[in-house]
């Protein structure tokens, strides 16, 4: 009778007022692409990265999260012959240029079939195809690249030839006068503005890179700004700077490196005085609640670099946690998993009261 009438009246309510919602997480379906790749810079093993990223259980993490997950597998490479430095200094020029364009392919087709592409690299010379891919589908995207060094250098004035510190010179197109035409890069274009672009963690810059962040506009917040202003206000002024006008596809490049080498050391070119754990996850989490992300790099793990198991383990396990965060998982526990507590059943409770009797 009464219970009836309270009944029919509450879900009365909840088809008027859309009354206690579920809470609606955003439910990705995720594309992952393994490049096991490392000629953009001379120290072997980053190659590896994919497989131990792969064995601490992303996928299993990422289907608790509620994503659906498509596995592409990793791509395999090709070493070119006689690959020869550029201008005696800009080492595997052939062989970077090739391994981005089938990367290239790769983004465009996961997130063409509808995917957010996660690149588990390698090192992040691959940030070239990784964005250019992703560009091809979303042209109006914009780039956050989270990494203790900005990979600014131009082929004329890198220092150490390694193209993994020089990705972003061939992305922005403000630069293209100053990038010579290097064999293996005559596919690309490039795909972004000055404006389009922000670094977080930076704090290992060189001269060339320092011109170019001032002459050419492009936000920066070092690990001073985050010093001074604290994540929060990074993360809000980020994004006031990259959507705050449109709302339009984020992709995360994020090197293992800006996170604090105390805490994830398997990694080739650390820097002390990285962010902490914390300020790591709070990137992520923020990312993920604009809703725009469409795709994201987790590059130079570096298992072989790792001293011991627990190093190696604890660069892992941060960059996992790296992706999930930026996919959804949340510290103050996950919605939507617990929609009411079990009460006890009548049946139960009078079995109870007549063996009390």
């Amino acid at each position: 009778g009464d219970m009836s009438l309270q009944r029919g009246f509450t879900e009365l309510l909840q088809k008027r007022l859309g009354w206690f919602p579920k809470q609606r997480r955003l439910v990705h379906s995720v594309g992952i692409i393994g490049a096991p790749f490392s000629y953009g810079q001379k120290r072997r093993g980053v190659e590896g990265g994919p497989r131990v990223i792969r064995d601490a259980g992303l996928a299993e993490r990422l289907s608790g999260l509620g994503c659906k997950v498509y596995d592409y597998g990793d791509l395999s490479f090709t070493t070119v012959p006689n690959d020869t430095p550029y201008n005696n200094i800009v080492h595997h020029p052939r062989t970077v240029g090739l391994a981005n364009q089938s990367l290239t392919e790769a983004v465009s087709r996961a997130v063409g079939d509808g995917h957010l592409s996660i690149m588990l690299g390698g090192d992040h010379s691959l940030g070239i195809g990784s964005v250019h891919g992703h560009a091809q589908q979303r042209p109006d995207l914009c780039v956050i690249w989270v990494d203790a060094h900005c990979d600014l250098n131009t082929p004329l004035t890198s220092m150490s030839g390694n193209l993994h510190g020089q990705p972003v010179s061939f992305l922005i197109r403000e630069l293209q006068d100053k990038i010579p035409p290097l064999p293996g890069f005559s596919w690309v274009t490039p795909c972004i503005s000055a404006k389009d672009l922000v670094y977080i963690g930076l704090r290992d810059v060189d001269p060339a890179e320092y011109y170019i962040l001032k002459n050419f506009g492009i936000r920066y917040f070092s690990m001073k700004e985050v010093d001074q202003l604290g994540i929060r206000k990074v993360m809000e002024r980020t994004f006031d700077h990259l959507i705050g006008k449109q709302k339009r596809p984020v992709h995360l490049s994020f090197d293992v490196d800006a996170i604090d080498p105390s805490l994830a050391p398997a990694t080739g070119t650390p820097v002390i005085g990285g962010l902490t754990y914390r300020e790591g996850m709070y990137i992520a989490e923020e990312i993920h609640n604009t809703g725009m992300l469409s795709a994201m790099d987790l590059v130079e793990v570096n298992p072989k670099l790792a001293a011991s198991d627990e190093e190696l383990n604890a660069t892992v396990n941060i960059a996992v946690d790296v992706i999930s965060f930026s996919l959804g998982q949340a510290r103050e526990g996950s919605h939507g998993k617990c929609d009411e507590l079990p009460t006890p059943s009548s049946t139960y409770a009078t079995n109870e009261q007549t063996l009390r009797l």
